[in-house]
């Protein structure tokens, strides 16, 4: 284990320092500045890292859908043994520069220390792992041994189709990776702003694994370039990966205003042009007032990214009522509590309101949005009911719609495929993952539903496992989770 004494002796949360909210509003890069091999840095690493008690039970592991062995590489992160916590940590993830950095770690919430302490600070340690075995050349690309003979089309590069896509690679398969955007990382390229999640870490990710043998056939719309039956008539197994991408929408008065735009019809375009792209028409919250109705992270990256655009005001909406601040009583550990919390982007401006619901939109004479009228709200027999007398106005001359997906597109390509439908939209399948289709299979929010980047990269892992049974009759690829598993989280 770890420091024996380390959770006696250090009984605070320590982590780097942010760079400063002046400072980092003015460009687009990540607001955590992790420095592989800064002195500081690693001395608060090997603190945080020696807090860990190496519990006979070690809850963590349930945490995390992926289970990960968060004691085995704490330890080694606390003893500088890089290239063993590398190793163990990439037992069990794919890509941990991902949920190093953008997964809200439920693992933290289960760490036994956490009954009557701050918890072990396992994001850092995991992202820290990693930085560090990329600077210093650990992170190689594992070329298979032997080639099967059996193909495999991934349709979707998120974090699903990337984990299932590498595993499956690494089995021998050859394996061909669809997306139809002209870049590599689904909602991780397009969908996370280079603030919370810089692109240069999926660039080098995708190195990898086309080194490995990964073909990636970017700007391919799967079901209008090449349809679902020349897919299933080309390749062995077909693995849906195509998220969860319709947004649910608000319907009230004056919905069809100009200025109102769902959050990923706005994310996109600053996400390229923080790239250097030129994007013709790009709406910006430019010396606007913006309101952002959603809570969650999609609503957070929107309020990042207004900042930095100059917004004049920015007004985050969230129809439940304000969090507590302490883990309730019927949320007790380890479940993940629902929390107050704070994100990068809070702390760099704008204001949140909790307990409204939007009324109506109101629009100037040139039918553009120009104010929302709210009502705050109570929960009255399971339902929001509106509080009389609390009707009020703000501006607003960009609107931006954070309210979640309601499941995968119903485009051709499912309709081709004629895979059935769960009772919620999404991709209906078996617990390995198959779905009504022989030799085609689902993995990610396309069939889970919206969830969290962890989930997707378990689902993407076990479902290889599953694609790589259908194709030889077994596998030692690990299954970490079955398509029936529950997170801890809604």
């Amino acid at each position: 284990m770890a420091d024996p004494t380390g959770f006696l002796k250090v009984r605070e949360r320590e982590l780097p320092m942010d760079r400063p909210v002046a400072v980092r509003l003015l460009d687009w890069s990540e607001v955590h500045a992790h420095r592989p091999g800064e002195p500081g840095d690693l001395e608060v690493l090997t603190r945080q890292a020696g807090r860990c008690m190496d519990c006979g039970v070690p809850f963590c592991h349930n945490g995390c859908p992926l289970g990960n062995l968060i004691p085995d590489w704490n330890d080694l992160a606390w003893r500088g043994q890089w290239a063993d916590a590398s190793e163990r940590l990439h037992a069990t993830n794919n890509f941990p520069e991902f949920t190093g950095r953008i997964c809200p770690a439920p693992c933290e919430s289960s760490c036994v220390l956490g009954i009557n302490q701050p918890p072990v600070t396992i994001k850092n340690v995991e992202v820290t792992i990693v930085d560090e075995a990329f600077a210093r050349g650990f992170v190689v690309p594992l070329i298979p041994d032997r080639l099967t003979g059996q193909t495999v089309a991934v349709v979707g590069s998120g974090p699903a189709g990337l984990a299932a896509a590498q595993q499956l690679t690494r089995a021998g398969h050859t394996v061909a990776v669809y997306e139809r955007a002209d870049r590599v990382g689904g909602l991780l390229r397009y969908g996370i702003p280079e603030f919370k999640l810089e692109k240069r870490h999926v660039d080098r990710r995708i190195a990898q694994m086309e080194a490995e043998g990964t073909v990636f056939r970017t700007g391919v719309d799967v079901g209008v370039d090449i349809s679902g039956r020349e897919l299933r008539d080309r390749y062995d197994a077909v693995l849906l990966a195509v998220g969860s991408t319709t947004a649910r929408d608000l319907v009230v008065p004056g919905r069809e205003l100009g200025g109102i735009l769902q959050a990923m019809a706005f994310l996109p375009a600053a996400n390229r042009v923080a790239v250097g792209d030129v994007v013709a028409g790009q709406v910006t919250a430019t010396d606007k007032d913006v309101v952002i109705i959603g809570g969650g992270d999609t609503g957070a990256d929107c309020l990042g990214t207004s900042l930095r655009q100059g917004a004049r005001s920015v007004v985050q909406l969230e129809i439940m009522p304000h969090p507590p601040t302490a883990r309730p009583e019927a949320q007790p550990w380890p479940i993940y509590p629902m929390l107050y919390r704070v994100a990068s982007a809070h702390e760099e401006g704008g204001e949140r309101m909790y307990a409204v619901s939007t009324q109506e939109f109101r629009g100037d004479d040139e039918g553009n949005v120009r104010a929302l009228q709210l009502v705050e709200v109570a929960m009255v027999d399971g339902r929001f009911e509106p509080v009389p007398g609390t009707e009020h106005e703000i501006p607003a001359q960009l609107v931006l719609l954070a309210l979640g997906f309601t499941g995968p597109e119903q485009g051709p390509l499912l309709h081709q495929l004629e895979v059935e439908l769960g009772p919620r939209g999404a991709v209906a399948r078996a617990d390995d993952f198959a779905t009504s289709v022989p030799g085609v299979f689902v993995a990610g929010d396309a069939g889970r539903g919206q969830s969290l980047v962890v989930w997707a990269i378990a689902e993407g892992r076990a479902a290889a496992a599953a694609v790589d049974t259908y194709l030889t009759g077994g596998t030692e690829l690990p299954a970490p989770v079955t398509a029936t598993t529950m997170s801890l989280r809604p």
